[in-house]
């Protein structure tokens, strides 16, 4: 199996509702989304994605979407205020945890082409979330199956 990934770095603010610790208040992060694509094989270059492109796909929609932004729940009472303000938002319908960042990035991606099998969301330097393919969904191994090779 072989895989690529690309890193892409970006900040954003967010907080956390029905939470009792720190994370309820409004903050901020320096983010870094790694975006892995996998394949069994490679294409005639030799390769499984051209970074640039899932660089550009990702990169491109976090930088216009969620960089420098509030990302907020759609139920956040300051919704209104800072919309009121002016301040720039993206609004999920889902709690804005670093869980559902990961979701989101590799949602976005693969709508737009990008064949992601997993997306990891480093809120800080030591901590980070994942969302990837099922396992069912995933590029299999090269090589037969093991039943394939005991009927041989």
């Amino acid at each position: 199996m072989h895989r690529v990934t690309t890193t892409v770095e970006f900040c954003y603010g967010h907080r956390l509702l029905d939470y009792g610790g720190k994370c309820r208040y409004l903050h901020g992060h320096n983010g870094r989304v790694e975006v892995d694509v996998e394949s069994r094989s490679l294409d005639e270059i030799g390769m499984v994605v051209d970074f640039g492109e899932v660089r550009d796909v990702v990169k491109g929609w976090i930088d216009s979407t969620l960089d420098h932004r509030m990302i907020l729940s759609n139920r956040d009472p300051l919704l209104a205020v800072l919309q009121n303000a002016g301040e720039p938002l993206y609004v999920m319908d889902v709690n804005p945890t670093a869980e559902n960042i990961a979701k989101l990035v590799f949602t976005v991606a693969r709508e737009r082409g990008v064949k992601v099998s997993e997306v990891r969301l480093w809120e800080t330097s030591s901590s980070y979330a994942t969302y990837s393919l099922p396992d069912a969904e995933k590029p299999g191994e090269d090589g037969p199956s093991v039943s394939q090779r005991d009927n041989a």
